[in-house]
């Protein structure tokens, strides 16, 4: 099976369901994931899961080739359904919550400089 730049989000084991772990392996795929136009910063995370805007959900964060798992606290804004217009991929955006002091933001628009302003399509926008 091939290796994908982004693993989907999967409930870590024997966690309460808000709990997602999310691996973005390269740059490409943390640009289309990356949502810059939300206060604070977002993320699109892949997902099968059946969420409602506003629920609260945590998540371990993996960048790239890092063996940090950066903890992620923020609540769902954006909902792709499954089977959604134009091939989108299934997912929800979360919000991160400024409880973190931005520290995902950070490590993301760091990777992300000089790319965030682009016009190339992501799974939002």
């Amino acid at each position: 099976m091939a290796d994908l730049p982004i693993k989907p989000a999967r409930p870590v084991a024997l966690a309460r369901p808000g709990v997602l772990s999310l691996t973005i392996k390269d740059k490409n795929a943390l640009y289309a994931a990356y949502m810059p136009y939300v206060k604070g910063g977002g993320l699109f995370v892949p997902s099968n899961r059946r969420y409602k805007l506003g629920d609260e959900v945590f998540m371990l964060l993996t960048l790239l080739d890092s063996k940090e798992k950066i903890p992620v606290a923020g609540h769902v804004v954006w909902i792709t359904p499954a089977g959604a217009q134009g091939g989108r991929t299934a997912g929800i955006g979360i919000q991160f919550s400024e409880k973190d002091a931005g520290v995902a933001r950070n490590k993301i628009e760091s990777i992300l400089a000089g790319t965030i302003q682009s016009n190339r399509p992501t799974h939002t926008m």
